[in-house]
């Protein structure tokens, strides 16, 4: 009998054992190399603290055995959960059929919540949300790092904000997902990248309004965990006010929306118009009374005094005048009076914009891109 592959009379493949399963398993690679599958969590099992074993069931009596390390399990899980897993399926060589996953999720609100609810015990016990760990927003913030999906609503809606109130501060932007099996990793990266490589003086992960599937990306362990030890302060606005995800708790400031955490990182520039001009007229009242006081109690040295004070009285109108001069400039209405427009979107190839100018909105679509020469 030689090894290897045989036919008989009939030219019926014949095997070996082990023969067969690595042919099963080649044609399990190549017709599905990686799989989707949702259903509910049964017979849930952590051996030696390593390997997480179960099964995953639908209303028909169809049962999946699954596999994974805890390393890759980002959720808590427990029976009945339901989620969807992504990995590869597989016969292991004393014939068991199983998937190997790599990525899974809960889905539905009840197990959304359920996950929830468990990991953000686990963490609260190890101090993770601890407010006395909070830092506060640093102050003259000039320059702050963002981790967004940069055609999202909530995105735009972050950056018209932050040039409605106060302009000129300087944004650099890491586009990521924001909901999906995916997401989570990518988020992680670009927290990565701002730690490591970059000065932006805070970080805000802004994600717009969803369903608690799509926000549930943010309720992640290794994601979570990442936000609270960033060396860089972070600031959320993810969802609505309502929404709260174990994202938000570890970050050193939560805000309610993408446009309260514009609102929180930037100053408003009409007020500080009010104030300074309060601060002018509080300052002309003062002096005219000290004047006044002055003639009446000491008029030899008047002149002398006058001279000084009205020196440094104009001194400082022209400093505050300045500022506010400088605040009008930065005024993107400004801008667009003089025939320059504002164009929001990803910039490339068959993506689709939006041109705001002086009294139009505009929506287009790129065609080509140039270098100018």
């Amino acid at each position: 009998m030689n090894d290897g592959l045989f036919a008989s009379e009939s030219t019926t493949p014949r095997f070996t054992v082990s023969q067969f399963l690595d042919i099963i398993n080649q044609t399990l690679e190549y017709a599905f190399p990686l799989v989707e599958i949702e259903g509910e969590v049964a017979n849930f099992k952590v051996s030696k603290d390593r390997w997480v074993f179960f099964d995953l069931k639908d209303d028909e009596g169809g049962i999946v055995p699954c596999f994974m390390t805890v390393f890759q399990l980002r959720i808590p899980l427990e029976d009945g959960m339901k989620v969807i897993i992504s990995g590869h399926p597989k016969i292991a060589k004393f014939g068991r059929f199983s998937v190997t996953i790599t990525q899974i999720k809960p889905i539905g609100e009840g197990s959304i919540k359920k996950a929830f609810e468990l990991l953000k015990a686990k963490l609260e016990k190890e101090g993770l949300f601890d407010p006395a760990k909070k830092r506060p927003m640093p102050e003259n913030i000039k320059k702050i790092g963002v981790i967004a999906s940069t055609n999202s609503a909530g995105y735009a809606d972050f950056c018209k904000i932050l040039g409605e109130r106060w302009g000129g501060l300087t944004l650099e932007v890491a586009n990521t997902g924001v909901q999906g099996l995916d997401a989570s990793d990518e988020i992680i990266r670009a927290l990565d990248y701002f730690n490591e490589s970059s000065d932006v003086d805070i970080i805000a992960i802004v994600r717009g309004g969803g369903s608690k599937d799509d926000l549930a990306v943010f309720n992640d362990e290794p994601l979570t965990r990442r936000i609270a030890s960033s060396r860089i302060p972070t600031i959320t606005g993810i969802g609505h006010e309502i929404d709260e995800s174990l994202a938000d708790l570890a970050a050193d400031l939560r805000a309610s929306t993408p446009t309260n955490a514009a609102e929180m990182l930037s100053r408003d520039k009409r007020s500080e118009k009010v104030r300074i001009r309060d601060n002018i007229s509080s300052l002309s009242k003062y002096l005219t009374h000290y004047f006044d006081t002055l003639k009446e109690t000491n008029s030899s040295a008047l002149a002398s005094v006058n001279h000084i004070i009205e020196a440094r009285i104009d001194s400082a109108k022209k400093e505050l005048e300045g500022k506010l001069a400088i605040l009008e400039s930065l005024n993107p209405e400004n801008v667009l009076k003089q025939g320059y427009s504002i164009i929001t979107g990803k910039i490339s190839p068959g993506s689709s914009i939006e041109i705001t100018t002086h009294k139009k909105q505009i929506k287009a679509k790129v065609e080509e891109i140039h270098d100018r020469s």
